[in-house]
């Protein structure tokens, strides 16, 4: 059986995945700093009391897997706070920490579980198309598309650095999803997105590897 990890799982984009990885056969290790009842009813392993912008605690959480092998680190976590051109010295410290959690903390899992990973393992990051700077086309969010912007280029470079090992790494887009992060507006609902996030899972290989893409398959601008 195929191990797959998935970080913010307990709610959410995260939930969605763990839910039909799940049904797909996967063995489900599902990281979060706090559990919910939906997680906990889905009987996966739950790693719990984990934040990912803690050097402790991801070395607790490799701790843990000990040499579990992974075939999917889907780095899902992520921070969505306001904002703005005016209020930016009013709001630095949340401007930090969507970089300590959307940019950072990405690579930082990657490189603690490095060692679970093998030839045939996949790294997926949950970005956002407004990390693209070629679509931005009405500003606001300059934090967030910032720190997105950010981890999508590091992204690339760590596809460099994995391939010849045999890992492939993607860069999804799960599309505007009515979560708790968006208010619970958007466009589509978590399940969807989930649903179409791994399609282009299974779709990637080597050969397109550090590629961004649209859980609806349409390739992104940088």
């Amino acid at each position: 059986m195929k191990t797959a990890l998935v970080t913010g799982a307990n709610r959410g984009i995260g939930l969605e995945l763990v839910r039909q990885l799940k049904a797909k056969g996967f063995d489900l290790i599902a990281v979060c700093r706090e559990s919910s009842a939906e997680l906990d009813a889905e009987s996966v392993r739950v790693e719990s009391g984990i934040d990912v912008t803690s050097r402790e605690d991801l070395a607790q959480l490799k701790g843990r897997l000990g040499e579990t092998r992974l075939d999917l680190l889907v780095n899902n976590a992520g921070l969505l706070r306001s904002s703005s051109l005016a209020g930016i010295e009013d709001e630095l410290d949340d401007w930090r920490a969507q970089f300590e959690v959307n940019s950072l903390a990405p690579i930082r899992v990657t490189s603690a579980l490095g060692d679970n990973l093998a030839s045939g393992s996949k790294v997926i990051v949950i970005t956002s198309r407004m990390g693209s700077i070629a679509d931005n086309t009405s500003g606001g969010h300059m934090a967030y598309r910032m720190s997105k912007a950010a981890v999508n280029a590091a992204t690339v470079s760590l596809a460099h650095e994995l391939k010849d090992r045999g890992i492939a790494v993607g860069l999804l887009h799960p599309g505007y999803v009515r979560t708790g992060m968006t208010g619970n507006t958007g466009h589509i609902d978590p399940d969807e997105a989930a649903a179409g996030l791994i399609e282009r899972i299974e779709e990637l290989s080597l050969d397109d590897s550090g590629s961004f893409h649209h859980a609806n398959g349409e390739a992104l601008p940088w």
